[in-house]
């Protein structure tokens, strides 16, 4: 018999609870209880239990790039060289720990990695590029896409 997806333990409220924590996890419990006509003892209960499940993974503040100087948004695919277990372990430990590197994904097709970079501007990133991607040893090759608008970013999983 095949396994049941994960999702088939959330009920209906548990989905309106999480739909609500994505567009606002500030949300107070009784607030959230209210928008899912429930008391807030059963609120925070689901939402304990959610946590420990792992369907909330944590809670984050949405920062504006631009305010912040850091909204020249690239999107930069990597090749690595050799590539095997070892390799791809090592730089995605050292991808982690560059705080340049807003989110990293192993990808299919003709490179390995694709990574979402933000940077003040482009003088910035092609500093970034020859001093902190270019010093990488298994760096084979990358390419670089430059976003000129955001058009759609919802931070979240639609459900």
């Amino acid at each position: 018999m095949p396994n049941k997806p994960i999702v088939d333990t959330l009920d209906e409220t548990d989905i309106k609870i999480l739909r609500c924590l994505q567009q606002d996890a500030r949300l107070t419990i009784k607030e959230l209880a209210s928008k899912v006509m429930l008391s807030a003892t059963p609120v925070f209960e689901r939402i304990k239990r959610m946590e420990r499940e792992g369907y909330i993974k944590r809670y984050a503040t949405i920062l504006d790039a631009e305010k912040l100087h850091k909204g020249f948004i690239v999107f930069c695919r990597v090749k690595l060289r050799p590539l095997n277990k070892q390799v791809a372990q090592e730089f995605c430990e050292t991808i982690r720990g560059i705080n340049e590197v807003t989110e990293c994904y192993n990808i299919s097709g003709q490179y390995d990695y694709l990574l979402k970079v933000h940077a003040p501007d482009m003088k910035c990133y092609q500093e970034f590029v020859l001093n902190v991607l270019g010093q990488l040893p298994m760096l084979s090759s990358l390419e670089s896409t430059f976003v000129m608008e955001e058009i759609k970013n919802d931070f979240g999983v639609a459900i």
